[in-house]
């Protein structure tokens, strides 16, 4: 069996940039073993020797961070000159701002998350997220940019909390049989409805990790109840004519990703026929 293919982060801060992408393109290869090998805080022109050495004649591609000019063109011309596969993350992407926007790059390691309106955004949508989780007070979900609508645990909350962070003011709505869902569900406007459901196996399983957890019984994990519940779920569905998206093998990113472009797609469809 080959050794596994190497992914080194070098960065003149915490690494964190380069690591979030080294793990997305290693979950591109599912077949294929990785091993993410971390250099951070990388401030002078020796470290960025020892990175490349460590490198140079292995199974490796180097992903690096570096703000600083010498540092990184000493990182690309290594990169070269030991045959080494690599991906310059910042260096291409400041170069390109720098020449649209006329203004030269502040190059600062790590420099602090800007305060600006996009961040305040994320920041509302979180605490929006908290607030009208599982159904708490109904009477604001006009003001979501999305509603996600399913059974208990469907990940109503993980992916609210997710698109939150992406800047979406999402409420969730949990499906109770028996229970007509709130009134002000039906008043909404239907491009932002987004249901949920789940295969029957699977929810039992999740279900019942809870109840052991929890020391409990009922029939809150048995089999026959929650395929009640998902077809009186897939009832409420149908009545309100909103998409349905089946989350059993999809992460929490995945499914984010297709709420965003459910409900984007709607909203511009709305608007350009307004």
């Amino acid at each position: 069996m080959p050794d596994p293919v190497e992914l080194h982060v070098v960065s003149d801060s915490s690494g964190e940039t380069a690591a979030r992408l080294s793990e997305a393109v290693a979950a591109q290869f599912p077949e294929q073993e990785f091993e993410v090998v971390r250099h951070p805080r990388i401030t002078v022109v020796e470290d960025v020797h020892l990175a490349a050495a460590r490198a140079r004649g292995r199974r490796a591609v180097v992903m690096f961070t570096l703000v600083g000019p010498e540092l990184r063109e000493v990182m690309r011309a290594l990169c070269k000159r030991y045959r080494l596969h690599y991906c310059d993350l910042l260096g291409h992407p400041m170069e390109a701002v720098a020449r649209v926007s006329g203004s030269p790059a502040k190059r600062q390691p790590g420099a602090p998350t800007v305060l600006d309106s996009s961040y305040f955004r994320r920041i509302a949508a979180i605490e929006f997220a908290v607030r009208y989780d599982d159904g708490a007070g109904a009477d604001r979900l006009r003001e979501a940019d999305v509603v996600l609508v399913g059974v208990s645990r469907s990940s109503k909350t993980p992916l609210s909390m997710y698109l939150a962070y992406l800047g979406y003011k999402t409420a969730n709505v949990p499906i109770v049989k028996g229970i007509e869902p709130p009134g002000e569900l039906w008043t909404l406007d239907p491009a932002k409805v987004v249901g949920l459901t789940i295969d029957a196996d699977a929810l039992a399983e999740i279900r019942g990790e809870r109840v052991r957890g929890m020391g409990g019984g009922g029939n809150y994990a048995a089999l026959a109840e929650i395929y009640d519940e998902l077809d009186y779920a897939a009832s409420i569905h149908k009545r309100l004519g909103c998409p349905v998206i089946e989350v059993s093998n999809l992460a929490i990113e995945e499914t984010a990703r297709r709420i965003v472009r459910i409900v984007e797609e709607r909203r511009l469809r709305v608007e350009s026929a307004g």
